[in-house]
Formats: structure tokens, sequence, C-alpha cells
């Protein structure tokens, strides 16, 4: 399972995020959002870890590791609107854009 979440956290690029859930979403585990934090707690160093962030961009780390991602993601260009990142803007999409259903004509 580890394995599975951490490639989904390694395909979230440069100046994009994703929450816990989009992760486990992603990988084929929905409602893991959880154990998306363990496996990043428990990983290898060179994952992108500061791009993963809690619903609606909120920073969930606490001090110094939360200070941490903030200035890493600013640095990739990422922005805040206060505390939390700007998630229409910077917000991976793992399975492409979602399209509008087309409306349907009423007959008059």
């Amino acid at each position: 399972m580890f394995t599975d979440l951490l490639a989904q956290v390694r395909r979230v690029p440069r100046g994009k995020v994703a929450t816990y859930g989009d992760i486990a979403y992603a990988a084929g585990y929905p409602g893991a959002a959880r154990q998306v934090a363990w496996a990043l707690h428990t990983s290898a160093h060179g994952l992108p870890w500061h791009r993963i962030v809690g619903a609606e961009g909120k920073i969930l780390l606490p001090g110094e590791g939360g200070f941490e991602q903030r200035m890493r993601l600013r640095a990739e260009g990422v922005e805040f609107l206060g505390l939390r990142v700007n998630m229409k803007t910077h917000r991976h999409s793992f399975f492409g854009k979602r399209k509008k259903p087309a409306r349907k004509a009423r007959a008059r």
C-alpha cells in the first residue's frame, strides 16, 4: 500500500499540490488519507512531501515543519490565500480536467 501511495506523491509536479485524500484516491485507496501521512513519515528522502497538504489547502504540519513546507511551496511559485494554498490554481489533477456535461436543449 505505501509503495502505491508514494508513487502518486512522486507524480505531483513542481508548483502544484495535492491533498492527502487526493493521493489516497489516485492510488486506489479512497478514504486512506491518514495512511498517506504515515507513508510520507516513514519514506526515504527525495520525495516532494511538501506538495501534499490537508483538505482545502491547509498546511497540517506544526511548527518548523509547517514553516518549511510553506517556504518550499512559495519557492515553487505556489500562492496562498491567507494560511491556505490557492487550490483553484495549484491543485494537481491526477485524472485530467473534468468536463462539464453538455446541456441538453429543451423541447418547446
